[in-house]
């Protein structure tokens, strides 16, 4: 029996960060196919400002809550179990808005469906990280972490496309999505294996030693950590102001059509692709994070004050490709490691938890606060301004964490 697995044509663990990717194009195609829509959503149920960015916060709300129950149940009763269950509820849930008949019922569906999403980041992470061997553990974790970038690219073009060239309702880019979120389920049904085989010897040891114990506190108790939980938190504010805002924005003050408007959103992932390779490398390669970050954080909040102050299309192009080079999607792998530095190796798991949670935590508040100031201001410019001096805070505490002179020695 083991003859047959011992040498397959495509190891697993390819296989296995192929699906992971296409699981977060699917989870960021469902999550920004509702962006380019926002004006007609808005007009359709009488919306404000701050209304319209609620949609957006209590989507993020209720993925932020069960990330943490589902990391316990995948832990208890499996990881696979727990991830594909919610992708299949993910497909269901996202499909079911487009005969959504009123904006309690909108809303109830779109909760549900950031909730069934809640269900992949850490059941994901535990098994790719168990499954890459470690000579491959950066690659692979960049590759499965671009298709965040495929997937804001996917939405932003599927529903403005939809809805300006083909001329649907606002709600069938939300079945058009379900497709393709429905088959990678399939696929992680078919493929994935709760328990992957052994990587190489150093995994093989890593797995029969016995287990460390350790105090969840503990973990506040670590200074680098604190500080990389408040940094990703500040990265992540200025990063959904973007995605969440950036199509209605230059729509509604910019005066750009819906297409025209996706396509030029549409730049910050394409671009973070790269970014997020670049960056990655320059980190593994000088063995440090803080330097990194220090270089990224200021050029993102100069990116962040050009959105505003561009007075040209070829002038806010130029930025927003700065902010894909720089921008959370390529600082995140550098943050991730900077908690994989620092985190006890017994309580890795929940440092990474921890770490997701604070900084997806930044999500629920970012839409609504930029909505809420634009009402307040009548411009969202005020927005961009508030996550421009959150991003600061960022900076400020990736000053105090203390390194090695090379983190990796």
């Amino acid at each position: 029996m083991n003859n047959d697995n011992k040498n397959p044509l495509i190891p697993y663990w390819i296989k296995m960060v192929t699906i992971f990717f296409l699981g977060w194009v699917a989870i960021y195609a469902g999550r920004t196919v509702l962006n380019p829509i926002m004006p007609m959503i808005q007009t359709e149920f009488g919306l404000s400002k701050t209304e319209l960015g609620m949609i957006s916060s209590l989507f993020f709300l209720a993925y932020t809550t069960l990330q943490i129950p589902a990391g316990i149940l995948g832990d208890k009763i499996g990881r696979k179990k727990i991830m594909v269950q919610g992708f299949f509820l993910f497909a269901i849930f996202i499909a079911s808005i487009s005969i959504s008949s009123s904006f309690i019922l909108f809303i109830i569906l779109w909760m549900l469906t950031g909730a069934s999403q809640g269900a992949y980041y850490g059941p994901q992470y535990a098994l790719s990280s168990e499954a890459i061997p470690k000579k491959w553990i950066t690659l692979g974790s960049a590759i499965i972490g671009s298709g965040m970038s495929f997937g804001i690219a996917l939405g932003y073009n599927l529903s403005s496309t939809m809805v300006q060239t083909y001329n649907t309702s606002w709600k069938m880019p939300f079945l058009a999505i379900a497709i393709p979120i429905f088959i990678i389920a399939m696929m992680m049904l078919i493929f994935i294996k709760e328990k992957a085989p052994a990587t190489d010897e150093a995994a093989s040891k890593a797995a029969a030693a016995p287990a460390e114990k350790f105090s969840f506190w503990d973990l506040f108790k670590n200074r680098n950590l604190v500080l990389a939980y408040i940094t990703i938190f500040c990265s992540i504010y200025g990063f959904f102001v973007i995605i969440t805002w950036l199509p209605y924005y230059l729509q509604q003050e910019r005066g750009m059509d819906i297409v025209h408007a996706a396509g030029i959103a549409s730049i910050v992932p394409w671009i973070s692709v790269i970014g997020t390779l670049l960056c990655s490398y320059a980190s593994d390669k000088m063995g440090r994070r803080k330097p990194v970050v220090l270089f990224m954080m200021p050029l993102s909040l100069v990116a962040i004050f050009g959105i505003v102050y561009s007075t040209t299309e070829v002038m806010l192009i130029v930025v927003l490709i700065l902010y894909g080079f720089i921008g959370k999607i390529s600082l995140n792998p550098v943050l991730v490691a900077l908690v994989a530095d620092n985190a006890p190796k017994a309580s890795l798991s929940t440092a990474f938890g921890l770490y997701n949670f604070f900084g997806m935590a930044s999500s629920i508040v970012a839409p609504i606060m930029t909505g809420f100031l634009a009402d307040k201001t009548g411009s969202l410019n005020t927005g961009f301004y508030c996550a421009a001096v959150i991003t600061v805070i960022g900076i400020v505490a990736m000053l105090f964490v203390t390194e090695k002179p090379k983190q990796l020695a």
